[in-house]
């Protein structure tokens, strides 16, 4: 886990596991675009994460041709949200890079309740 978690661009991650069922997660939607589950290490009572199945290591190196695909992310983590029955709102963030707290180096989308 540790060698996941300590992944650099480029690199197998985390959710590359996942992808591969080396790791298990608490899926809650998938379909040929996306990923979206429980986060296995949970940073509020309440935290999901959606990730594309394409690799992206970063936010910044998103092409035009990914917009319907970041749009998808959105729509499927605002659906799941509802499933979950997170009426009163939620945070969305996507973290860049070390300084903006990126820890493993594919794209996504956290879905969190600190309440």
């Amino acid at each position: 886990m540790a060698k996941a978690q300590a992944a650099r661009p480029g690199g197998d991650t985390t959710f590359g596991k996942i992808f591969h069922k080396e790791i298990s997660a608490k899926t809650i939607f998938e379909d040929d675009q996306c990923l979206a589950f429980h986060d296995i290490f949970p940073q509020a009572p309440t935290h999901f994460l959606v990730i594309p199945k394409k690799h992206m290591s970063q936010i910044s190196v998103a092409e035009d041709d990914d917009e319907s695909l970041l749009g998808h992310l959105m729509i499927v983590g605002k659906k799941c949200a509802a499933d979950l029955g997170l009426k009163k709102g939620y945070r969305m963030v996507v973290n860049k890079g070390a300084y903006g707290g990126q820890t493993v180096y594919h794209v996504r989308l956290h879905f969190q309740v600190s309440r």
